[in-house]
């Protein structure tokens, strides 16, 4: 027998979930903080941004428990940004991405909140639901788990003026907070200012920012890459046919030859540049160094190509980032 409130046997009472409406909550932000109205314009501290939004829930539901946060955004042909590769890692943290098309208008989002939305309270998975978005499209799902119990608050980025969220969503949602521009504007940086530099990395800060390294936004201002033209397919087909030319490394006690692995880091950086684009390749400027999850995945396809792994070869390691590092940076003209 299901316990007065919705919720399955053995489960706390007050278990709840955070979905974020990435999209409303970025384009939101920037305009109340720097009044931009492009992703491009602007950088997210998102890692140091989700753990605020969780630690202000816990304060908001302090007598529950949080099952997750979805954090729902959108990427081309579904390939995930470095930035959101990074959070998928996260704990307790849930990636959903619909698709970006060539005009930058996000497609899908909408339609995976709602379904997780409904799916949550039909399964009983929560009792109270945080949703931070502003369309409409999300009443029927708020409607929806509210007749299995969920009660639904709702929170908002605080409007420069007027509102940025629909009145009825307003209206139909059990509670309704407003996160204010003082609580974000320390996860937003206009891209190409003295504080976005100081950012090698996603949540990273360098402690001795260097001033003649390029801004990502002054890079990738100037030239487009060839990626935004094609689709994920076509990147990759071209990408193949860029491949170095070797005999692949397969006996355990064969030395590895440097050149050859740097040609691999190189092979890898080239696919990157053509299925990623510049966005992407851009959150990893100016380097030397990678966000962890990134860099494993970097070795994980060197040792694909290679036919060998890496584990017990540190030097390897250092030609294969040293090839992807030149790629990148012969394709934008950056000079080491």
């Amino acid at each position: 027998m299901t316990p007065i409130g919705g919720m399955l046997p053995g489960l706390p009472s007050r278990r709840y979930a955070i979905l974020i409406d990435v999209g409303y909550l970025y384009a939101a932000a920037a305009e109340l903080l720097l009044d931009a109205t492009s992703r491009r314009d602007y950088r997210v501290d998102a890692e140091k941004l989700i753990k605020s939004l969780i630690e202000r829930a816990a304060h908001h539901l302090s007598d529950g428990e949080l099952l997750r946060l979805y954090w729902f955004d959108a990427a081309r042909d579904r390939v995930p940004t470095v930035d959101q590769r990074v959070i998928a890692n996260m704990e307790f943290v849930k990636v959903r991405l619909g698709n970006l098309n060539s005009r930058g208008q996000q497609k899908g989002v909408d339609a995976q909140i709602r379904s997780d939305l409904e799916l949550l309270a039909r399964h009983h998975a929560v009792h109270e639901a945080i949703l931070l978005a502003g369309d409409e499209d999300m009443v029927p799902a708020v409607e929806v788990a509210q007749a299995y119990g969920v009660r639904v608050h709702l929170w908002g980025v605080e409007p420069p003026y007027g509102t940025n969220q629909a009145e009825r969503l307003v209206w139909e949602s059990d509670t309704v907070a407003t996160i204010e521009a003082e609580d974000l504007r320390a996860y937003f940086t206009k891209s190409g200012t003295a504080a976005a530099a100081t950012y090698s990395m996603v949540g990273a800060p360098m402690t001795q920012p260097e001033p003649r390294v390029p801004s990502p936004a002054a890079v990738f201002g100037q030239r487009q890459s060839v990626a935004v033209t094609m689709n994920a397919a076509e990147a990759l087909a071209q990408a193949e046919s860029a491949r170095p030319k070797f005999v692949r490394t397969t006996q355990t006690g064969e030395k590895l030859d440097p050149e050859t692995v740097r040609q691999i880091g190189e092979y890898v950086g080239h696919k990157w540049l053509l299925t990623r684009g510049a966005d992407n390749i851009a959150d990893l400027l100016p380097g030397p160094q990678l966000p962890t999850v990134i860099d494993k995945e970097l070795l994980v396809e060197a040792e694909k190509e290679l036919g060998y792994s890496l584990r017990d070869h540190p030097e390897a390691r250092i030609w294969v980032r040293d090839g992807f590092w030149e790629r990148v940076h012969r394709e934008f003209d950056i000079e080491d």
